[in-house]
């Protein structure tokens, strides 16, 4: 009930036998507006025939007919609230559906995927699965290859451990925003490059999965994922060959052993302090043992540490355990 409504109901409340234009000049609003408003009371069951007098009304008592109006309110957010849920239950289904309608070109070790915005949902759910490795060649514009830091698809990879390598356009180089971000990926393990060109777009995951462009001239035209050995093989002598030719952004040894510990190299630190072998550890964490033994590796690398019982030393005198 708005405040005009509730104005009128009012004032029907306080002067029972007052006419539409007496209550109209109560309220301060025109006789057509008071009668809109009243239809709408009646509508709301708020006001209703008298029994005494069947030509006149009366506004029904607040505690009767607000308690009514709130329950059927009540009743109809129940109704709502289930409409609601079958609709969340349909939307997943129809999902679903247009999801297969994506890949509906797809055949074997091939996906196609039409859209920009399909293809990176798609890249999203290719990078939670990844377990190994995660190799880029980017070209895009300084602008659209830098995300914001808080919303980087890079740092849950890192997180979980994976190894990344990473080429750029030298053009980011210019760039202060794109340089911060490439500190921020080299301190967190990432190793970057930049290249004066690069052919088009192409991201690896775990040396098993390729994802290139559908158009490389149009970039949101959307992507073609292959798995089959042969292509991934020619994608992994393509990004090879960039990489070797790409100049590092930084000096591999200037790697800042202060920045903060990822999720993942916290949990390694301690379940390695409370005396886990690399493959409970791999277990704990659902990550391979290569993976674990790697996260131990760059941790002891880190910490100049030649065993487990000094990384486990030099860890603690950081505070990290």
């Amino acid at each position: 009930m708005d405040e005009a409504t509730f104005a009128v109901y009012h004032a029907l409340l306080n002067h029972p036998d007052s006419t539409p234009d007496q209550i109209a000049a109560l309220v301060n609003l025109s006789a057509t507006e008071v009668a809109e408003l009243m239809e709408k009371l009646r509508h709301l069951e708020l006001l209703v025939p008298t029994w005494t007098n069947p030509d006149g009304e009366h506004a029904v008592h607040p505690r009767v007919g607000l308690t009514g109006l709130a329950e059927r309110r009540r009743a109809e957010l129940g109704r709502l609230m289930s409409e609601l849920k079958d609709a969340e239950a349909s939307a997943e289904v129809i999902a679903e559906q247009y999801n297969e309608l994506l890949t509906s070109r797809s055949s074997g070790d091939v996906e196609v995927l039409k859209g920009r915005a399909n293809a990176s949902r798609r890249i999203e759910e290719l990078g939670l699965k990844a377990r190994e490795t995660f190799w880029g060649l980017l070209p895009a514009h300084v602008d659209e290859a830098v995300q914001p830091l808080e919303r980087s698809p890079d740092l849950p990879l890192l997180e979980r451990g994976l190894r990344m390598r990473t080429v750029y356009l030298q053009s980011m180089t210019t760039s202060k925003q794109a340089m911060d971000y490439a500190a921020m990926i080299h301190r967190l393990g990432g190793e970057v490059r930049a290249t004066p060109t690069i052919p088009m777009r192409l991201l690896i995951f775990d040396q098993e999965i390729a994802v290139m462009p559908m158009d490389p001239a149009n970039p949101t035209a959307g992507a073609v994922i292959h798995r089959s050995p042969a292509v991934v093989s020619v994608a992994l002598a393509l990004f090879d060959a960039y990489w070797s030719r790409a100049s590092d952004l930084f000096d591999p040894d200037e790697r800042d052993n202060d920045a903060p510990l990822t999720p993942h190299e916290a949990e390694v630190l301690r379940l390695l302090a409370g005396g886990a072998k690399d493959e409970q550890v791999a277990r704990l964490l659902g990550i391979s043992l290569r993976t674990a033994r790697r996260i131990t590796a760059n941790l002891s690398e880190r910490l100049d540490a030649a065993s487990r019982f000094e990384l486990g030393v030099a860890a603690a005198k950081r505070g990290w355990v």
